[in-house]
């Protein structure tokens, strides 16, 4: 079972959604759409059609198209699962899915599946790199319940591209601080420009980035200007009176940023409620790179 925290990581979003991507661009011509990995492959369909559409000639699926019961979808994974390992050159052994996992809608046994079809069949496709998840092991025995986590790897680390990439925008933040105050202050004031030319609709303006944004409140507000989205009232503290408040608040915020793809995992949500300028500016500067890209993108695209 996948850590529920992993779940919300944007690496594996996106590799489910390259993965979804793939299923409905291949089976396009037969007007099959899937809009769920756990929901729309359980049953067998969606496997059949991909298994005949890539593997082509040689594939002989005695069952019919349509399964309706439990144990027709289970015969049907059994012939699917059988003539997808032979393509896929395993023994069933050596796989990380079985016919019960995937009719149970494992999450984690059907991206191993499909990363396995996609590096088989369709070798060219990139799919996001260096995604891994934590996975809970639960083991019932007579002595009583044991459970161990463990990372687990679902698509490999590029040839050190992305890592070095990934390396280079952890550290950026911390190399600006290292250059002189005149250029730190100019970098200063661009992402205070862009945080105040974004609130102004609100009626709000930010003098002291450190302070103003320790509480949480005018950070998921920003936020919600940049994504396009409302955080409803209800959902944090507008006016918080104490510490706890301000740490629900930025802990909010944080994962905000991360569902929206913008890489903060590092940054604890205690170290901007203590006023840490280093990790307030990396929050800030990651939203304001996203953010002046896309605009920059939409004028080229004009």
């Amino acid at each position: 079972m996948i850590q529920p925290t992993s779940l919300k990581d944007h690496k594996l979003k996106s590799l489910k959604e390259a993965l979804l991507d793939w299923i409905n661009s291949t089976l396009k011509a037969e007007h099959i759409v899937a809009q769920s990995l756990e929901e729309d492959l359980f049953d067998g369909l969606v496997l059949h059609h991909l298994l005949i559409r890539l593997a082509r000639l040689g594939v002989c699926l005695p069952v019919n198209e349509m399964a309706l019961t439990s144990a027709a979808q289970t015969h049907k994974l059994e012939v699917i699962l059988g003539q997808l390992n032979q393509h896929l050159g395993l023994e069933e052994d050596q796989t990380k899915w079985s016919v019960q996992l995937i009719h149970n809608k494992d999450l984690l046994a059907t991206v191993h599946l499909l990363v396995a079809m996609v590096r088989r069949f369709q070798p060219e496709l990139e799919l996001p790199p260096n995604v891994e998840v934590e996975v809970v092991v639960v083991e019932v025995s007579k002595s009583g319940i044991k459970s161990e986590t463990h990372k687990e790897v679902l698509t490999e680390k590029s040839a050190g591209h992305d890592s070095q990439n990934n390396s280079e925008r952890e550290h950026l933040i911390d190399q600006l601080l290292r250059l002189d105050t005149s250029k730190v202050n100019t970098v200063k004031q661009a992402i205070l420009h862009f945080v105040n030319r974004n609130m102004s609709s609100l009626g709000l303006q930010v003098a002291d980035m450190d302070r103003q944004f320790a509480d949480g409140v005018i950070l998921l507000l920003l936020i919600g200007q940049l994504e396009g989205f409302f955080v409803p009232l209800y959902n944090f503290n507008l006016t918080p009176v104490n510490h706890s408040e301000m740490l629900q608040n930025v802990t909010l915020a944080l994962d905000l940023l991360i569902d929206t793809g913008i890489e903060v995992s590092s940054i604890s949500p205690q170290d901007i409620v203590s006023q840490d300028a280093q990790a307030t500016l990396k929050v800030l500067y990651a939203l304001f790179k996203k953010h002046k890209e896309k605009s920059s993108h939409l004028k080229e695209t004009d």
